[in-house]
């Protein structure tokens, strides 16, 4: 609503011509021929140079298309991979028909625009929410109107636009403006967008992001927005525009400021309709003799002259007046303020403090480079390259696993145990008390599990101090790599406003398996907020000046809180939580040393703060035979979560997950695409959602650190792809064994093996209990636990046994036991009996009173009888069907046991002539029981032989077939009504 009521108004019918279809490679050809015909000299794009078409795009706008469109299994926790492709196709195509694009990211806090938010995550969360109640009631991938960008979606698409060279900006104060003071400022030819505020912004060309796709002929199509034609539909001027954006309301002015203005013009505030209210305002703006004066304005649209809300339209207006052509020169954002005033006081500050503490971790060196990151030399980037490349090669599977790193980490500086112990000879200099680094305090573990940790509160209930101040060359370096999209975007806003929000994940809560995943990273997040505000060095300056007498000034530890945006249950967005930072647990260098310093010490305590942050500093998972480099990141989220004290991962999974990473399918887009899922589990989506914020979570880490990962070995597509990880979840239930889900490929099983003894070193290890299935019938619950969906595994609300199968699902759809009918037209034209294979749906007894061997005695019963029902046998108190051991399907058949003490003595069948009939002693019964007889031949001729006397010989247990006694005599059963099961004679053709 508001002004984006106007969006949907230049969409609508009812302006005639406002969208017409374009392909943008024929735009392209037709303005490049225009330039090269010119013989005058023109501005050129700073970026795009001469003779190409520059766009720019708001990629918030598109972040769908550039996902690659909504494909099938987005749920499953994104296919990095098949982004990557699709992103080199579109880029390839584009640039081969002289179209230059920049994307334009929001990194923008934006709190003043926390209503918008706060309602784009709410809409986020009912579209998750009936996610999850499609995967638990079919078990399919969800249709694409609830889609929502899988987690770490933008973070992906930075690095996938880094890795093929294109150019990307983030924006820092205000997302809207910056983007169109860029187009501006750089000539370029058009923007790509669906937001109203930038049709009011009068941009030169105006094209449709969400429309936009790269089709199978290589044509890129789009729509474009004509402006012209939204002015000439309204009778509007165009220099109105940005009153009537106004009155239509923004996060300046809103609709509940308009409320009354609009009941004026005979709208209903509560069911605003877009058409009618543009109409409407644009009709009312007509009335007025100038729109300049804004004072005569306001007091025509609140009723008085000196109402309040008067300031907040003069600042709505001007608002869209500073992105216009002639205004866009006035707006300059509060950051660049900031920008200019730390450049001018670098220096000063750094002389400062070299004269006062040398070369000390107070302040920076003279021969420290602080334009870029240390880490990110020449070198570096070359190696990291050709272990990208490597990695990309299929995984390839020749790789020696016996192969030993450690000469490899010693070179490198980051493993050896004498350097460890002068790091913590370091610190105990310091003054600081050492705790163990590889794990957080039992604090800050388990405060994971809770609403709110002992380090958390409400912002209601503390007020929240100043933060210290950042380093000058931090925070401009900070800034400097915001902006390019090298950096988290959380880096800069926690250094500039103490802020974060966090968005909504893939979570189900009606069914909460796992811990929520934002409040299961905080821990990590705090001590992220301990390296950025250098709280180990105020404490040991506190200290410092605690010991020194003569010390004039004392030195107070501060008091580093954070604001975290987060849903949950309890504040639904009323008020941020508030966190306290937390001490790494080692002497840990300053913010200025980790990204600049340059030795080889700095390199070593860059990459330790980096572990220690992740539970990872252990030996192991350095060594490149165990854990190769382009899965260090993933080795770290899978140790943080293993490490953690509650039991999250299930032994299976964790293999799964390290399977997947190594797996040679990862690179194999063909694979990956024409992969199909059997099924889509609500446990599956949140492993795959808790793995990929981890890896969020991991990277900024490694941003705040000063990157000693390198960026390319952090990339997503190396060691994660949604709809594979589902797969290999599947296999690795049904899976008897390592070796079978690794496809027995005894290198990749050796491989998994490795890396989960890295990720699992020095650890107790406690994994989750697999759930103990509730339905008897389900037969493959007891071998593939994950296979089921929700209501499968004992949730309540779910549907019953197979339901969800999905395409081609590896359980059958249950068929009831009974047997049945199908009747065409009234007429019975087909008949079967009851299905033994599938088992009824009575609880399944508990395991350690129920064998699967256990069967019980078969009830003997007249082969007549087509429909019957089998006797509920009991077992330990559970009912059971089991199928009987006889057969059932036709009239006259014997009974049939499988007793292997039965099977001693058969009937060896003797034709007799034909056309005769014959009863074979009958006449000479004599045994007793249940008086079944077997032919015998000997030398005195042909005899039948009671069964009960020959098993009676042989295992002498003369009582065991016998019939029970009736008034103490035992008598065979004469009944006619028994005749045909053994009883009867037997008549042979």
């Amino acid at each position: 609503m508001g002004v984006q009521d106007l969006q949907t108004f230049l969409e609508s019918p009812s302006v005639t011509g406002g969208t017409v279809n374009v392909e943008l490679l024929k735009v392209a050809r037709s303005v490049v021929s225009k330039q090269n015909g010119k013989q005058k000299k023109q501005k050129e794009s700073l970026l795009g140079g001469p003779h190409l078409f520059s766009l720019v795009v708001d990629a918030e706008c598109c972040i769908d298309r550039l996902y690659g469109g909504f494909f099938s299994d987005w749920v499953s926790g994104g296919e990095w991979k098949r982004m990557v492709q699709f992103l080199s196709v579109l880029i390839d195509t584009v640039q081969t028909g002289k179209i230059d694009l920049i994307f334009f990211f929001n990194g923008s806090l934006e709190s003043e625009r926390m209503r918008e938010w706060v309602a784009t995550q709410l809409k986020a969360r009912e579209n998750i929410n009936l996610v999850f109640k499609h995967i638990n009631s079919k078990g399919t991938p969800p249709p694409k109107v609830w889609w929502v960008p899988p987690t770490g979606l933008r973070t992906a698409l930075r690095m996938a636009m880094r890795h093929l060279g294109l150019t990307t900006v983030t924006s820092m104060d205000d997302h809207r403006q910056e983007t169109i003071a860029y187009l501006r400022e750089n000539s370029l030819h058009g923007l790509v967008a669906d937001d109203a505020e930038y049709a009011v912004f009068d941009p030169p060309r105006y094209f449709s992001a969400s429309n936009l796709k790269l089709t199978y002929k290589g044509m890129v199509e789009t729509k474009e927005y004509q402006l012209s034609q939204l002015a000439k539909s309204l009778d509007l001027p165009r220099e109105r525009f940005c009153l009537l954006a106004a009155l239509l309301g923004n996060y300046v002015l809103t609709e509940q400021d308009l409320a009354d203005f609009y009941g004026r013009l005979g709208l209903d505030p509560s069911n605003l309709k877009p058409d009618a209210l543009v109409k409407s305002v644009a009709s009312f703006i007509k009335t007025l003799d100038s729109s300049d004066n804004l004072d005569c304005v306001a007091s025509q649209v609140f009723g008085a002259a000196g109402d309040k809300r008067s300031a907040k339209l003069k600042q709505s207006v001007q608002y869209y007046m500073n992105g216009t052509k002639e205004g866009f020169l006035n707006y300059r954002p509060p950051s660049a303020h900031i920008s200019d005033l730390n450049k001018s006081k670098i220096i000063d500050t750094n002389t400062v403090k070299v004269e006062t503490n040398g070369v000390s971790e107070n302040g920076v060196s003279c021969d420290m480079d602080t334009s870029k990151f240390a880490s990110e030399t020449v070198e570096s980037e070359q190696e990291s390259l050709a272990a990208y490349n490597e990695a990309t090669a299929s995984l390839n599977l020749s790789q020696e696993i016996n192969g030993d790193s450690s000469n490899q980490t010693k070179e490198n500086g980051i493993s050896e145990d004498h350097e460890e112990k002068e790091n913590v000879e370091d610190g105990a200099v310091n003054g600081l008390n050492q705790r163990p680094s590889s794990n957080d305090s039992p604090q800050s573990s388990g405060a994971s599990s809770l609403g709110l940790s002992s380090g958390t509160s409400t912002s209601q209930d503390l007020k929240v101090p100043p933060l210290p101040p950042v380093p000058p060359e931090v925070m401009r370096t900070a800034s400097e790599r915001h902006q390019k999209g090298l950096m988290s975007p959380f880096i800069c806003q926690i250094l500039s406003h103490g802020e974060i929000m966090l968005p909504m994940l893939m979570e189900d809560e009606m069914n909460k398996e796992l811990p929520s995943i934002h409040l299961f990273y905080r821990p990590v997040r705090r001590m992220v907020y301990a390296i950025l505000f250098n709280l180990h060095h105020h404490k040991y300056l506190a200290n410092k000046s605690k010991k020194e007498k003569d010390s004039t000034e004392k030195t107070e530890v501060p008091d580093l809180i954070i604001k975290e945006w987060l849903w949950s249950k309890s504040n639904q967005y009323q008020s941020a939580d508030v966190v306290r930072a937390e001490e790494i647990g080692w002497a840990v260098p300053t913010i200025q040393r980790l990204w600049f310093g340059s030795t080889i010490d700095d390199k070593r305590r860059r990459l330790r703060a980096f572990l220690t942050c992740m539970r990872s500093d252990n030996p192991l998972i350095l060594n490149t035979s165990y854990v190769p480099q382009h899965l260090l990141v993933l080795a770290c989220v899978l140790r943080y979560i293993m490490s953690s004290p509650e039991k999250v991962l299930r032994k299976h999974e964790l293999d799964a997950i390290i399977t997947q990473a190594v797996s040679p399918e990862l690179m194999d887009i063909q694979y990956l695409e024409e992969l199909q899922l059997p099924m889509v589990t609500s446990r599956g989506v949140q492993l795959a959602t808790l793995i990929l914020a981890g890896i969020e979570t991991a990277l900024l880490v490694n941003d705040a650190c000063g990157a000693p990962v390198p960026w390319l070995m952090c990339c997503p597509w190396l060691y994660i792809d949604g709809k594979l990880l589902q797969h290999t979840l599947a296999r690795a239930g049904a899976c008897k064994n390592l070796r079978e889900l690794c496809g027995h490929r005894l290198d990749q099983a050796v491989k998994v093996e490795r890396m989960r003894q890295a990720v699992l070193e020095g650890l107790d290890v406690q994994f989750a209990r697999n759930p103990i299935p509730t339905l008897a019938s389900a037969a493959g619950a007891l071998r593939m636990p994950n296979m089921m969906p929700g209501g499968m595994m004992g949730a309540p609300g779910n549907g019953p046994l197979g339901r969800g199968a999905g395409r081609g699902g590896l359980l059958r759809r249950a068929v009831p036991p009974g047997g049945g009918q199908l009747e065409v037209a009234g007429l019975v034209v087909s008949s079967w009996g009851a299905n033994y294979g599938s088992r009824s749906s009575h609880p399944v007894p508990q395991l350690g009173s129920y064998h699967p061997g256990m069967r019980p005695v078969p009830q003997m019963v007249p082969g007549g009888m087509r429909n019957f029902r089998m006797p509920m046998i009991e077992f330990n108190g559970s009912r059971n069907i089991q199928r009987p051991l006889f057969q059932t399907r036709g009239p006259g058949s014997k009974a049939v046991t499988r007793s292997k003490k039965s099977q001693v003595a058969k009937k060896k069948s003797v034709a007799p002539p034909s056309g005769t009939k014959r009863i074979l002693n009958n006449d000479k019964r004599t045994g007793k029981g249940r008086g079944m007889t077997v032919d015998s031949e000997d030398a005195s001729g042909r005899t039948a032989i009671p069964i009960a006397d020959l098993i009676k010989k042989i295992d002498g247990s003369p009582d065991q077939f016998e019939d029970s006694p009736v008034n103490g005599e035992k008598k065979d059963c004469d009944d006619a009504a028994h005749q045909g099961q053994g009883d009867g004679p037997v008549v042979v053709n």
